[in-house]
């Protein structure tokens, strides 16, 4: 019998998202995401509950008073319900406004600057400050600038000073990686995802903005990352580095944001953003479509698993699956990069991909009786919970549902506030 990843998908007709009824059913799926974090996400106490399986909080861990709250967490929260507000849904400002309150008053380290990664009720869980988080912060205080939130710029200042003169490395033109809460350096580590999510708050920022220094930044850490490291490793994203910035294909660090060998869904993530950079830069760089066709085929040919469907969290040097396991958010970040690069390239593998990775997510990673998306798989295609508990994010399979459904000029808000709205009766 013929594996679920190696049946057939058609791509007769017009795109998948120049059709009604798939554009209907992308703003449904992203309204039903919305409702189940909704309904219990808001924490009395400050900030957001992490939610269970069924979308009820979690309790609390062993020696936290009350719930953690983890900055990548918050922040994801104000940027998806900026979105939220955007589209027009009732109740989203009420959420922004709750998470920029907790973002200044509680992550933020009022002493010494920066923000915290971990806080609970009454202290810092966790407070090393980390170029992670901090891109986050940005995204959150730029997409909420864009929804003209009160407190918007005292963020956005205060998180952009706090990048410059704490994190950001000139010499190189990236971030550094990670401090204690008193800024001693936490090691020689230098690392792609930190630079990853900050190429997106970056280009997030000179949206809100129009200062072309944060395109600049983002520009930078793309050549380097891709143009330079993904280039020479072809088209394979290299995780981690040393502080001269030489690859360590030696490293293992913790399994959910640095794990050793490669991770096909950050290749898959770098090529929807190379997209958006490129349009943002007004497409001076042309390297930056091709290198985005690249990461994207490439990743498709050694990251998903042909017999089964879905892509391996990741890969030895050699494209060997080392964590089989599969995640939600490389099948949301490839749904992503497979519709920019359709709306920009006419390669047909753009829509096939497009339609096979929806196919999988509706087969296996939408939970249809309790909402949400399953976290993670095991070879089997069976919920596990080897490294997330619940249902832990919002941000990768919300913006999987509205990244297709406008321009790919840049983020999800900066099509939004082109478009107007997002328009139901196909076409783009």
């Amino acid at each position: 019998m013929a594996g679920d990843a190696a049946r057939w998908v058609g791509i007769e007709g017009p795109r998948f998202v120049e059709r009604a009824a798939h554009r209907h059913w992308l703003l449904g799926q992203a309204t039903a995401l919305l409702d189940f974090f909704s309904r219990n996400l808001f924490n009395p106490s400050g900030g957001f509950f992490p939610l269970d399986d069924f979308g009820r909080p979690l309790p609390p861990k062993p020696g936290h008073a009350g719930a953690e709250r983890q900055i990548h967490d918050t922040t994801r929260m104000v940027h998806c319900y900026a979105i939220a507000h955007m589209l027009g849904l009732p109740g989203a400002d009420r959420i922004i406004d709750h998470g920029m309150a907790f973002l200044w008053q509680r992550h933020r380290d009022q002493q010494a600057g920066g923000y915290f990664w971990g806080v609970d009720d009454e202290r810092p869980t966790n407070a090393t400050k980390q170029a992670y988080g901090h891109g986050f912060v940005l995204l959150a205080a730029s997409s909420a600038k864009v929804v003209g939130h009160p407190d918007a710029d005292r963020l956005l200042a205060d998180i952009t000073e706090v990048l410059h003169t704490r994190f950001w490395d000139k010499t190189v033109g990236a971030t550094t990686e990670e401090y204690a809460a008193d800024w001693q350096p936490l090691g020689d580590y230098r690392g792609q995802n930190s630079n990853m999510h900050l190429t997106e708050a970056t280009m997030a920022a000179f949206e809100a903005t129009g200062d072309r220094t944060y395109l600049d930044m983002a520009e930078s850490i793309a050549s380097l990352i891709i143009g330079r490291h993904a280039r020479e490793q072809g088209w394979r994203v290299a995780e981690h580095f040393d502080s001269n910035w030489q690859v360590d294909r030696n490293y293992v660090g913790d399994p959910m944001f640095r794990p050793s060998g490669t991770t096909p869904g950050h290749a898959l993530e770098w090529s929807r953003l190379l997209v958006q950079l490129w349009e943002l830069g007004g497409r001076k760089h042309g390297w930056m479509k091709e290198a985005a066709k690249q990461l994207f085929l490439t990743t498709t040919a050694i990251g998903w698993d042909r017999e089964t469907g879905g892509f391996y969290y990741t890969l030895d040097w050699d494209d060997r699956p080392d964590q089989s396991d599969r995640f939600w958010w490389p099948c949301a970040e490839g749904i992503g990069a497979a519709a920019v690069l359709g709306s920009v390239d006419e390669d047909p593998r753009f829509e096939e991909w497009y339609r096979r990775v929806w196919g999988f997510v509706t087969d296996h990673f939408i939970d249809h009786e309790r909402g949400g998306w399953y976290p993670e798989l095991n070879s089997e295609l069976k919920p596990i919970s080897r490294v997330f508990v619940g249902k832990p994010d919002l941000y990768h399979a919300f913006q999987a549902c509205l990244i297709p459904l406008v321009p790919p000029i840049g983020s999800v808000t900066r099509g939004l506030r082109g478009n107007g709205s997002v328009t139901l009766l196909g076409g783009r």
